[in-house]
Protein backbone atom coordinates (compact mmCIF):
# COMPACT_ATOMS: atom_id res chain seq x y z
CA UNK A 1 0.00 0.00 0.00
CA UNK A 2 1.28 3.46 -0.90
CA UNK A 3 1.49 5.81 2.07
CA UNK A 4 1.95 9.55 2.45
CA UNK A 5 2.71 11.74 5.45
CA UNK A 6 0.86 14.81 4.18
CA UNK A 7 -2.30 15.17 2.11
CA UNK A 8 -2.93 18.25 -0.04
CA UNK A 9 -6.23 19.05 -1.73
CA UNK A 10 -5.82 21.43 -4.64
CA UNK A 11 -8.58 23.81 -5.68
CA UNK A 12 -9.09 26.30 -8.44
CA UNK A 13 -5.63 27.33 -9.62
CA UNK A 14 -3.79 24.35 -8.12
CA UNK A 15 -4.32 21.32 -10.34
CA UNK A 16 -0.89 19.73 -10.03
CA UNK A 17 2.32 20.03 -8.05
CA UNK A 18 5.25 20.28 -10.45
CA UNK A 19 7.79 19.92 -7.63
CA UNK A 20 6.72 16.33 -6.82
CA UNK A 21 9.18 13.62 -7.78
CA UNK A 22 8.94 9.82 -7.67
CA UNK A 23 5.26 10.10 -8.64
CA UNK A 24 2.74 7.29 -8.40
CA UNK A 25 -0.92 7.54 -9.40
CA UNK A 26 -3.23 5.73 -6.96
CA UNK A 27 -6.89 4.95 -7.64
CA UNK A 28 -8.88 4.81 -4.42
CA UNK A 29 -12.47 4.21 -3.44
CA UNK A 30 -14.23 5.35 -0.30
CA UNK A 31 -17.50 4.38 1.39
CA UNK A 32 -18.97 7.41 -0.41
CA UNK A 33 -17.62 6.50 -3.85
CA UNK A 34 -14.46 7.50 -5.68
CA UNK A 35 -12.89 10.95 -5.20
CA UNK A 36 -12.79 13.55 -7.97
CA UNK A 37 -9.59 12.07 -9.44
CA UNK A 38 -6.74 9.68 -8.70
CA UNK A 39 -4.41 10.55 -5.85
CA UNK A 40 -0.98 11.63 -7.01
CA UNK A 41 1.56 10.41 -4.47
CA UNK A 42 5.10 11.71 -4.71
CA UNK A 43 8.03 13.14 -2.81
CA UNK A 44 8.29 16.83 -1.94
CA UNK A 45 11.33 17.97 0.06
CA UNK A 46 11.98 14.38 1.22
CA UNK A 47 8.37 13.96 2.44
CA UNK A 48 5.81 11.64 0.87
CA UNK A 49 2.79 13.70 -0.16
CA UNK A 50 -0.62 12.68 -1.51
CA UNK A 51 -2.19 15.30 -3.78
CA UNK A 52 -5.81 15.40 -4.95
CA UNK A 53 -7.01 17.88 -7.54
CA UNK A 54 -10.40 18.74 -6.00
CA UNK A 55 -12.07 19.56 -9.33
CA UNK A 56 -10.10 16.89 -11.24
CA UNK A 57 -6.78 17.36 -13.00
CA UNK A 58 -8.47 19.01 -15.96
CA UNK A 59 -10.94 20.99 -13.83
CA UNK A 60 -13.81 18.95 -15.24
CA UNK A 61 -16.04 19.08 -12.15
CA UNK A 62 -17.96 22.20 -11.16
CA UNK A 63 -18.51 22.75 -7.41
CA UNK A 64 -21.97 21.16 -7.38
CA UNK A 65 -20.53 18.00 -8.98
CA UNK A 66 -17.80 17.39 -6.39
CA UNK A 67 -18.22 14.06 -4.60
CA UNK A 68 -18.74 14.30 -0.86
CA UNK A 69 -20.09 12.19 1.95
CA UNK A 70 -22.95 12.91 4.33
CA UNK A 71 -22.33 15.51 7.02
CA UNK A 72 -23.43 14.69 10.55
CA UNK A 73 -23.90 17.37 13.15
CA UNK A 74 -23.71 16.62 16.91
Amino acid sequence: MTQATIGIIGGSGLYQMDALTDIEEVQVDTPFGPPSDALIVGTLAETRVAFLARHGRHHHLIPSELPFGPISMP
